[in-house]
């Protein structure tokens, strides 16, 4: 696939090596010269809406918030924002010809809650978390414990201190938070089991034919793992869907249901994935699917 379109998938910010197992390098530095892909640093790239919504950000006195934050920290998303997210101070009149450019809201923010241009790392989280739907909400939560810049205890009294609209939802989302996710499609999964009415953990320990497995998604009582399926999501390596094939034929061994989703079908058409998860749940309702 074209560059964009790969760092795109990776979550909008990512090292060469990950865009280059799923595109080329040529295709990379082509997307770089063209300006479509701009180099943060020597081994990190994003695309272009972080770096114009700088300098909007400076422009209007105003700081990168949501999704434009979290990729100005370092964290991948599920989908970068089509436009730059700004908070402006309630005194400042956005021109007509920056309004039609940006996503702008207006407020007026507490120095702590602010870090240079953009939102602090622990208030972008909770912004996030009141604001967006709650698969882009849980992408950026699980980023932010997974990168370190947050804790999850930290993170958890936060949403407890939040006085406003939106608490609720912020502390949902705080509870959930977990840094074993390893990227927004993995959160996004697990949203979506989530709203689908299963217990899943990331990373939950499986041993079976002499292999120590950890299942990207697991419901322990029920017996359910779930798979972001890494061919798909990290390219045509043979050797790694070998890999993946020893594990999932070793968990289904083990006497677990194994479920794989690609990248289109979780990010693309959810509804797919929720009525496969209905249908097993369903079934095993049934009795016509059992678990050993």
């Amino acid at each position: 696939m074209d560059a964009v379109t790969a760092l795109t998938r990776l979550g909008g910010i990512s090292p060469a090596g990950r865009i280059v197992a799923l595109s080329s390098r040529k295709r990379l530095a082509t997307a770089v010269r063209r300006g479509q892909i701009v180099k943060l640093s020597r081994n990190r790239y994003c695309l272009p809406v972080t770096e114009h919504g700088l300098g909007y950000a400076r422009e209007l006195a105003g700081h990168l918030s949501h999704l434009s934050a979290a990729l100005h920290h370092g964290w991948e998303v599920c989908f970068p924002p089509e436009k730059p997210q700004l908070i402006v101070p309630s005194a400042v009149e956005v021109p007509a010809g920056i309004a039609w450019a940006v996503e702008s809201t207006r407020s007026d923010l507490r120095p702590k809650d602010t870090d240079g241009w953009a939102t602090s790392r622990l208030h972008t989280v909770l912004l996030c978390a009141r604001d967006l739907p709650p698969r882009d909400a849980l992408a950026v939560a699980d980023s932010a414990l997974r990168h370190g810049d947050l804790t999850a205890t930290g993170l958890l009294d936060a949403a407890h201190a939040w006085r406003g609209a939106g608490r609720d939802r912020i502390l949902a989302m705080a509870r959930l938070a977990d840094a074993r996710a390893a990227n927004p499609f993995e959160s996004a999964l697990r949203m979506l089991a989530i709203e689908s009415g299963l217990d899943v953990v990331p990373q939950w320990e499986v041993r079976s034919s002499g292999l120590v497995l950890h299942p990207d998604l697991a419901d322990p009582i029920r017996g359910i793992a779930l798979e972001a399926d890494s061919w798909t999501h990290h390219g045509a390596q043979s050797a790694d869907h070998d890999r993946d094939c020893e594990r999932y034929n070793a968990l289904v061994v083990a006497g677990w249901i194994v479920l794989r989703f690609t990248w289109t079908q979780v990010m693309l058409a959810p509804h797919e994935v929720r009525a496969t998860l209905a249908a097993v749940l369903d079934a095993m309702e049934r009795g016509d699917i059992r678990v050993t």
